[in-house]
């Protein structure tokens, strides 16, 4: 699984604090699986007591509603950590996470953690500050969610779905979410969602072929998203 200083998690996340020492005796302690596409990597209301590395792949960050359906709050890619609010909270998992693709992940336990946070300012300021932008992400999600129709926000969507994770080679989404994963990032019924990806498709502005979906007037959607 390799060695934690030449990690691409290392390169954007909090952990590029840590020194070499750090880093070594976190190699020591960590444990690396394969998660599958569709498996969780924990549930929601589960003590996670550690952090969670990605290493590849992306897996959706979800809540279950009232209604029993699944919201997606946030995506997260290669080079992020899972579980660190619930680390400096000490509460349970507030969100599932799931693998949409396979996925390779190592776990670091709490007590390493903490060790680090401790003796090392700068590493509990960068875990400090990922935290203060996922809540600042979350905000500007939720005024988008009020002040944005369906429309609007599935446009934005499609364009974060492309900016964030790019495109395969023939040019469609590479992140390929079921019409059910759209609807609950979009915060609208299925069956809306479905008859709004088709009227996009109708007039050009994206191509549906199956599962997939390219963008092939980024221009209009992103005036349809403002």
């Amino acid at each position: 699984m390799g060695k934690c200083d030449q990690c691409i998690v290392r390169e954007f996340s909090s952990l590029k604090a840590l020194g070499k020492d750090e880093l070594l005796q976190m190699a020591d302690c960590k444990t690396s699986y394969v998660i599958k596409k569709g498996e969780p990597i924990f549930e929601e209301g589960e003590s996670v007591n550690g952090i969670f590395c990605i290493k590849d792949g992306i897996c959706k960050l979800s809540k279950f509603s009232a209604n029993g359906k699944d919201q997606i709050v946030k995506l997260v890619k290669p080079g992020e950590l899972l579980g660190q609010r619930s680390l400096i909270s000490d509460e349970p998992a507030n969100l599932s996470a799931v693998a949409l693709e396979d996925m390779e992940v190592c776990f670091i336990p709490k007590t390493e953690i903490m060790g680090f946070f401790n003796k090392n300012n700068q590493f509990s300021m960068n875990v400090m500050k990922t935290i203060c932008g996922d809540l600042k992400e979350a905000d500007d999600h939720m005024v988008s969610m009020a002040q944005k129709n369906v429309k609007e926000r599935l446009a934005e969507t499609l364009l974060y779905l492309e900016d964030t994770f790019g495109k395969n080679q023939d040019g469609s989404l590479h992140i390929q979410l079921s019409r059910e994963e759209l609807a609950g990032m979009i915060g609208t019924a299925t069956e809306s969602c479905i008859r709004l990806l088709s009227e996009l498709n109708k007039i050009g502005i994206i191509d549906l072929t199956g599962k997939k979906i390219t963008i092939l007037d980024r221009n209009k959607l992103k005036r349809m998203a403002d």
